[in-house]
C-alpha cells in the first residue's frame, strides 16, 4: 500500500480523546503492528486535505475499524502488514493520517495538543486544548474554501478483521 501527499498539512497534531486511545490499543494488538500511542497516551496526526491526498498502490488493502455499529468515525488500515493509515470522519474533508507514516526526520513537528480533557499532566511545550479551538476549526474551514468545498470520498475494502469481532 503507497500514498502521495502534497501540499502543506492543515496541522500536525497529538489527539488525547478516549476515542482515539481505544481505537489505537485495538490496532496496536494486531499481527506485526507497531505502537501508536506515545508515552502520554496521543495518538500523533497530521491532517491533510483529502484532495492532497492520493492512494497510488494497494488500496484494494485499505480496511476499516469502527469503534461501534454505525459510528461516523473510522479508522483505515492496510491489512497486509496492519498498518494504520488514517483516520476520517463522516462528512470531512480532510484525513488525519497517522505521523507514523513520515520516517520520523520527515515527519511535521506537533503544533498542538488537542481533546486533552481535564488532564493537567501534559508538558507545556505545546498548546494543550482540552476540545478544539476556533483557530483549529478555522484551519479546517479555510482548507475547506481552497478545496471549492468539495469532499472527496476515501473507499475502502470493508472491516478489518479483528480476533474475537
Amino acid at each position: 500500500m503507497r500514498l502521495t501527499v502534497e501540499g502543506p498539512h492543515i496541522a500536525s497534531v497529538e489527539c488525547l480523546c478516549i476515542s482515539c486511545q481505544k481505537a489505537a490499543r485495538v490496532l496496536e494488538a494486531l499481527p506485526g503492528a507497531e505502537p501508536i500511542l506515545d508515552v502520554k497516551g496521543a495518538t500523533p496526526f497530521v491532517l491533510h486535505r483529502k484532495d492532497c491526498v492520493a492512494i497510488v498502490a494497494g488500496q484494494e488493502k485499505l480496511m476499516s475499524h469502527r469503534l461501534t455499529d454505525g459510528a461516523g468515525t473510522r479508522r483505515v488500515a492496510a491489512s497486509c502488514c496492519n498498518t494504520p493509515v488514517f483516520l476520517e470522519m463522516k462528512g470531512g474533508h480532510w484525513l488525519s493520517l497517522y505521523a507514523a507514516l513520515w520516517p520520523k526526520a520527515d515527519r511535521p513537528v506537533v503544533e498542538l495538543r488537542t481533546m486533552i480533557g481535564e488532564r493537567d499532566d501534559l508538558p507545556r511545550d505545546l498548546p494543550n486544548l482540552k476540545t478544539h479551538s476556533i483557530g483549529f476549526y478555522g484551519r479546517l474551514f479555510g482548507a475547506w474554501v481552497r478545496m471549492g468545498f468539495r469532499n472527496p470520498r476515501f473507499p475502502d475494502s470493508g472491516e478489518l478483521p479483528l480476533e474475537g469481532g
